[in-house]
């Protein structure tokens, strides 16, 4: 996880200092961190708040409507991890407050590396140890943020990228998943040109799955035939 946590620290630090600059109090700047954990969703509310209320600005509905379009790729994400963890309810209700793209990916490579898969320590694991430094980036930034230099010019940018590639590279067991990896990533990219990032990812991995779904099937009937 220590790659992720330092691409997370600027970032936690900037939208802390974005929210400072939209008029929100310290206070209200960890408040946001510490109740939605999400960093797109954050960044987005960060800034809409500073025309909140003016005319031609955005109101209370938009900026919720914003930020749950950025986040409606969790619905792909717990439909997954329901399948992988075996939870109780209040644990999947601890882990979905949780729930970040990274903790998701290293739940799910871990799970393709041992036959009976991580259980709710190791994802509540994950989950928390980006929390607390999120939290902690945060607070940071919103103390002291004018001195701190932006992510773009500290280069960090790329470590998010690296980071989910590292996740990906394991699960690339057999023609059908390079195959899929790579029709699902041509699809994000594309889209990405047209649509919200929440509603990419979510749309490329449901088409994702419906192809390797597919995939696999004909693979298995195709083995079944020839023995």
């Amino acid at each position: 996880m220590t790659p992720l946590w330092l691409g997370m620290v600027p970032f936690a630090a900037a939208y802390a200092v974005t929210a400072r600059a939209s008029g929100l109090s310290v206070w209200e700047t960890q408040l946001m961190s510490l109740t939605v954990f999400a960093g797109a969703s954050q960044f987005a509310a960060a800034g809409l708040f500073a025309g909140y209320g003016a005319v031609g600005g955005a109101s209370a509905l938009g900026i919720v409507a914003t930020t749950a379009l950025l986040n409606v790729r969790h619905l792909l994400y717990g439909l997954s991890l329901s399948r992988q963890v075996p939870l109780t309810r209040p644990q999947r209700l601890l882990a979905a407050q949780f729930l970040t793209d990274e903790a998701y990916g290293m739940v799910t490579v871990r799970g393709q590396d041992e036959p009976g898969g991580p259980g709710f320590g190791y994802l509540l694991g994950a989950e928390l140890s980006l929390y607390v430094v999120w939290n902690a980036a945060t607070l940071l930034g919103a103390v002291g943020g004018a001195v701190l230099p932006s992510p773009e010019a500290l280069g960090v940018g790329v470590i998010f990228p690296l980071a989910f590639l590292g996740l990906l590279v394991p699960m690339l067991r057999g023609r059908v998943t390079v195959l899929v990896a790579l029709v699902s990533g041509l699809a994000a990219w594309g889209l990405s040109r047209v649509l919200p990032g929440g509603v990419v990812v979510l749309l490329a991995g449901v088409g994702g799955a419906l192809l390797g779904a597919g995939l696999s099937g004909r693979t298995s009937v195709g083995r079944e035939a020839g023995a």
